[in-house]
């Protein structure tokens, strides 16, 4: 089948259909569904447990803000890829939050808790303890019930088959990097280096610690489960998909936070891994070829019209938030980056005078 049937007629066209979408259907869905999670975040019986999963989605909300743009490109499955999308991404901030401010530094825990992750994006997968090696352990059902509700959505996906496989792969890349990046911070690079040894030869083009960022994005996991929403998607497409957005855009979109994050991770002591480059200008030169890769993979994708929004959207919203000003080689970056595609002055325009308005 051509690849260009895939969601034949159901993605927008352009900048302004794809934010009105956004904004008629998406967004007030995806604040339904994190307020219905808040309710039950809101019922959990350990202190601990409760305050991580609150503050959560208080302060990451814009994150499954951003995952249900893929819903845009499919609004006729949006009540399975909503729900679907905040739940898995609700699960990842929330065990972010356990791994990087609680009271563990043990990676085995790390690991244990992400393994709900992987447990939530399998087909028949039985749940278990995840809190077995912490000691908070009562969170009410929570995590269990966000685990059935990615289950109970990816079993309503008619191709979810054809991509399980590389869905699973890239949970568990993500997994992979909480664990170590979440360790004492004498062993956290350490853990990373090691780990990047058993891929490098698969990714020759790219350095360890962008290759670490890619596996940090779950846009690619996103974008699987929309392709899964269209029955007529095939193996081969879903591995084209795969291997387009990882890691370039996925590496882009991750590297594109770390960037305006710079300055404040510097004050707090915490991971950065724009802080890897030999110098501002390697790293300059670093993003401006992610940048252009992850434009060619989106352009040679199936309605590659809708991946180039995604690609350019990104480096419009980082790179109009506030905290770029406050950093001189962060702005030079910024011009830089933003060469070459009117659609990333649409969409700065549109964040800046918009959609920031908005929120």
């Amino acid at each position: 089948m051509d690849g260009k049937e895939l969601l034949s007629g159901r993605t927008p066209k352009g900048p302004f259909t794809l934010m009105t979408r956004v904004y008629k259907y998406v967004l007030p869905e995806v604040r339904a569904e994190l307020a219905r999670w808040r309710r039950v975040a809101e019922a959990i019986p350990d202190p601990e447990l409760r305050k991580q999963a609150i503050d959560s989605m208080t302060t990451k909300q814009f994150h499954c803000e951003g995952g249900g743009v893929y819903a845009a490109a499919n609004l006729e499955q949006r009540h399975v890829l909503i729900p679907l999308i905040v739940a898995l991404q609700t699960i990842s901030d929330y065990l972010d939050n356990l791994c990087d401010r609680s009271t563990s530094l043990d990676a085995e825990d790390f690991r244990l808790l992400h393994q709900s992750m992987l447990d939530a994006v399998t087909q028949g997968a039985a749940q278990r303890n995840y809190y077995a090696l912490r000691t908070e352990q009562d969170d009410g059902g929570y995590l269990s019930a966000l685990v059935a509700q990615c289950q109970a959505s990816i079993a309503q996906l008619p191709a979810y088959s054809h991509v399980e496989h590389h869905v699973r792969e890239l949970v568990q890349l993500y997994g992979d990097l909480q664990v170590y990046k979440h360790i004492a911070c004498d062993k956290r690079e350490p853990a990373l280096q090691s780990w990047w040894a058993a891929y490098a030869d698969r990714y020759p083009e790219l350095m360890w610690n962008e290759f670490a960022a890619a596996t940090g994005s779950t846009l690619g996991v996103f974008m699987l489960f929309l392709s899964a929403s269209d029955a007529s998607l095939d193996a081969r497409q879903a591995k084209r998909i795969r291997d387009n957005y990882f890691p370039s855009i996925c590496g882009l979109h991750i590297l594109l936070d770390y960037l305006i994050d710079q300055a404040e991770d510097e004050l707090g002591g915490d991971l950065n891994f724009c802080s890897y480059y030999a110098d501002k200008g390697v790293m300059g030169d670093r993003l401006a070829n992610m940048v252009q890769s992850a434009r060619r993979s989106a352009d040679d994708l199936p309605f590659s019209k809708f991946h180039r929004m995604i690609v350019e959207g990104l480096v419009a919203v980082y790179l109009s938030d506030p905290k770029v000003k406050g950093q001189h080689h962060v702005k030079v970056t910024a011009r830089r980056l933003m060469k070459g595609s009117p659609w990333t002055r649409v969409f700065f325009w549109l964040n800046s005078h918009w959609i920031r308005k908005a929120l």
